[in-house]
């Protein structure tokens, strides 16, 4: 019998205090794609020590309640951004970014 909680994308965004809508989720993962291969998730330079520490709590228990989305996350953050999604950066969700002016 299955008695893990299955949260969803925004779910985790929010666990890891990050705003969490479907915008910001995407603008997150555009702006922080590809992760190198060789880097593992929770290494990765954007995260804060207690987002470290969560995603690696999560990520070590097979059942854990986080793991499905945590997955996810992390293949999107592999995956190669097509070569019209380079200059996409939403400035209104991130102006500090160096594409914005």
């Amino acid at each position: 019998m299955d008695t893990t909680t299955h949260h969803d994308m925004p779910a985790l965004f929010a666990q890891l205090g990050l705003p969490n809508s479907t915008a910001e989720i995407k603008q997150f993962i555009r702006l922080h794609r590809p992760l190198p291969q060789t880097l593992n998730l929770s290494e990765a330079p954007f995260w804060n020590a207690s987002q470290v520490a969560f995603i690696r709590e999560q990520w070590h228990q097979d059942d854990g309640d986080w793991c499905v989305q945590i997955d996810q996350l992390n293949a999107a953050l592999r995956e190669h951004p097509e070569p019209g999604e380079l200059a996409q950066v939403d400035c209104s969700l991130t102006p500090d970014h160096p594409a914005c002016p």
